[in-house]
């Protein structure tokens, strides 16, 4: 799918689609200028499942590395659609996790008990879709800064482990170019570090109710 430039949009829809000053505060930096854009191609992706008569798009960023492991994965994914509703297929930091079920040979599905940023592949339901369209915006926040918050969005999130994709480092980012792009002094980031914090703690605190969650259901 073509990919939408938050730049090339008018000023006024760029601010009825961005909360500059919750972005300002919760992620302690200006937003880069194709944040923006990289946050509304990822929902475009989900309409355009909504549209279809699929019941998950597997979802993949050009900087991504496929492993052998994908398609084995993927298959074991499918035959327990009810025990997620997105699955992370690649990952920044570890997130974390705790096994919940084999979905391929040396592969299984986790809970995630701390942060595992980065949007390259996963694999998302419609129930997922729907729920995130319904919530997502404005954007507050990077797009793998938010769409792992199964506690806000009310959805299973969960991360296959070891992860069968990769992000390909050879290749450079450009959300941040074009732009001035710098974090703000430590006094003002004080702000997203408390956040942050709070954030965490949601976190494992979703984290423990999953975990027994998917223990109960075998």
């Amino acid at each position: 799918m073509p990919a939408v430039d938050g730049r090339a949009l008018p000023l006024p829809e760029q601010q009825r689609l961005l909360d500059t000053a919750t972005y300002r505060r919760r992620h302690g930096m200006e937003p880069a200028p194709g944040e923006l854009g990289c946050y509304l191609s990822h929902l475009a992706v989900m309409r355009a499942l909504l549209d279809s008569p699929h019941q998950a798009a597997l979802v993949l960023e050009d900087d991504v590395l496929l492993t052998p492991a994908l398609p084995a994965v993927l298959q074991g994914l499918l035959a327990c659609r009810a025990r997620w509703d997105l699955v992370k297929l690649s990952r920044v930091h570890s997130g974390t996790p705790q096994r919940v079920q084999e979905v391929a040979p040396g592969h299984h599905l986790a809970v995630m008990f701390s942060r595992c940023t980065g949007s390259s592949a996963y694999l998302l339901s419609r129930r997922a879709a729907e729920s995130y369209l319904a919530g997502m915006l404005p954007m507050t926040l990077p797009y793998d800064h938010v769409f792992d918050q199964g506690w806000t969005f009310g959805l299973q999130v969960r991360m296959v482990t070891p992860t069968p994709c990769i992000h390909d480092e050879e290749i450079a980012t450009t959300i941040g170019s074009g732009g001035h792009r710098r974090k703000f002094s430590a006094w003002r980031r004080l702000p997203a570090h408390a956040w942050r914090a709070g954030n965490e703690l949601r976190r494992v605190a979703y984290a423990l109710r999953e975990l027994r969650r998917a223990r109960r259901a075998g």
